[in-house]
């Protein structure tokens, strides 16, 4: 049976048995390999963690589409618990953490950069990678994913902030 029919036959649904308690998480989801994923189970595991059905409803449609979807139900009491609770719908949840703080200056002397150069080649203010190395300032959530991302692909995202164009004459 096709899982786009499943939704289909659920038609409404008055009340929906939520969790008690509990603390806004974000997830990916991701289909299981030789599994076929049963929506509309994995779409009330969701609307109990407070998610409205109609939003659950269309993470299951990405998850069919392009095989991962990411949620953010609020009010998880378990990741472990909800991850236990999707996975019987045959799909795999894991929660996606915020990144951890990162050394500034270590991942600098990695790539063998000084403040400027490496400001430069990445576009940031070199007041700024200042400040974080001494401890004055903490990266904020998006500077510590950038940062991170540097560390795993520095290559990558320097092809990605500053591309070659060809030059014509």
């Amino acid at each position: 049976m096709n899982p786009r029919a499943d939704f289909a036959r659920l038609g409404l649904i008055r009340a929906v048995d939520r969790v008690s308690s509990g603390s806004p998480a974000v997830f990916v989801l991701r289909q299981v390999a030789n599994r076929r994923p049963r929506t509309v189970d994995g779409a009330l595991a969701l609307a109990r963690r407070g998610m409205r059905l109609v939003r659950a409803k269309r993470a299951m449609e990405e998850l069919l589409d392009t095989g991962r979807s990411f949620v953010d139900p609020p009010m998880v009491e378990d990741a472990a618990v909800l991850a236990a609770d999707i996975a019987h719908a045959g799909i795999a949840a894991a929660e996606v953490q915020p990144p951890r703080s990162i050394d500034v200056r270590v991942l600098r002397d990695k790539l063998s950069l000084s403040r400027e150069p490496f400001a430069t080649r990445f576009g940031l203010e070199v007041e700024t990678l200042r400040n974080w190395e001494i401890g004055r300032r903490e990266p904020d959530t998006t500077a510590r994913s950038y940062l991170h991302a540097i560390a795993n692909g520095p290559e990558r995202v320097e092809q990605a902030c500053a591309p070659m164009k060809a030059v014509t004459e």
